[in-house]
């Protein structure tokens, strides 16, 4: 089990759920420091968060909601956006008023300990797990352990070029990543290097081979098919091809020394096609990736620091 999981990992668990039902159960979880998860239902006015759970309400008080938000670093969107979603937090305390009991939640206290007891520890070149919790343009927005934010630039994400981050991923998709170092509060991420070197995927297909691939980009020299996550071939031009289609290609020679895999088009169709991220590591720590094969005359690498 993680011990620092990205939020939404903890909600349905069986642990998780029991010390959720009384109020015994809560306050053992709060003397225990147990990290515990439930859905935020609202946000007031004043930008608090209120978690009903089985057993009574509770809220996370705003400055409470997220590391930075006192000191200003983080926005108050960090805190709206969770409405409807699971939140992780520790049980700090409880109130009274009218006969209820409210149970006092810290998110930020649980993203303090993470930090402290495991982002801060990684290793550059280590394999985590992060899930995607939002998408944009220029890259995915990832929660690497307990709400904490990272994000993978859209070059990051695989060598084949795509258009958007969502050609690769999906909201909510559980998935892995390499840390690449820190700079103060933030943390940098990439993934490119898990989907397998230029070798590696090129040896799942042989020339004569007639296989789908997906239209990542038109141009005026030829059209590029991505056959794989990290794999493209260049097939000649063809007129009514566009970015997206799903084309039917055939393998018309594989080159490692050019890396290069030469396609001729048979067919396209507006059907959608999407490869799975197929993870040829998956743990452990990597020092150093190499895409390019070594009768390469291009190297192409990534070093970890």
């Amino acid at each position: 089990m993680i011990k620092f999981p990205p939020e939404g990992y903890l909600i349905r668990r069986s642990e998780n759920l029991e010390y959720l039902q009384s109020a015994d159960s809560l306050r053992k979880a709060m003397e225990q420091e147990i990290i515990l998860e439930a859905k935020a239902d609202m946000c007031t006015a004043s930008h608090d968060l209120i978690v009903n759970l089985p057993c009574m309400n509770a809220i996370i008080p705003r400055e409470e909601c997220a590391i930075g938000i006192s000191e200003g670093k983080t926005k108050d969107i960090a805190i709206i956006s969770r409405v409807g979603r699971p939140v992780m937090f520790n049980v700090v305390g409880f109130t009274e008023n009218q006969g209820k009991t409210t149970a006092l939640l810290s998110r930020r206290k649980v993203q303090e300990t993470c930090i402290s007891e495991h982002l801060s520890l990684f290793t550059s070149g280590e394999i985590i797990d992060a899930r995607v919790t939002h998408i944009e343009q220029f890259g995915c927005f990832v929660d690497i352990g307990c709400g904490i934010p990272s994000m993978i630039p859209i070059d990051e994400i695989s060598v084949s070029r795509i258009s958007s981050p969502a050609d690769r991923f999906t909201i909510g998709e559980g998935i892995k990543a390499v840390y690449k170092g820190t700079d103060g509060d933030k943390f940098y991420i990439s993934h490119k290097e898990l989907l397998g070197s230029w070798e590696e995927n090129a040896e799942e297909f042989s020339a004569g081979e007639t296989v789908r691939g997906i239209v990542r980009s038109v141009e005026s020299y030829g059209i590029f098919v991505e056959l794989a996550p990290n794999l493209a071939g260049l097939a000649e031009p063809k007129d009514g091809v566009k970015v997206g289609q799903t084309a039917s290609v055939y393998i018309k020679s594989i080159n490692p020394e050019k890396m290069k895999i030469k396609l001729i088009i048979v067919d396209v169709s507006d059907t959608p096609l999407r490869f799975e991220n197929r993870y040829f590591i998956s743990e452990g720590i990597i020092e150093r990736w190499q895409y390019s094969p070594e009768s390469s005359s291009r190297l192409i690498e990534t070093v970890f620091q």
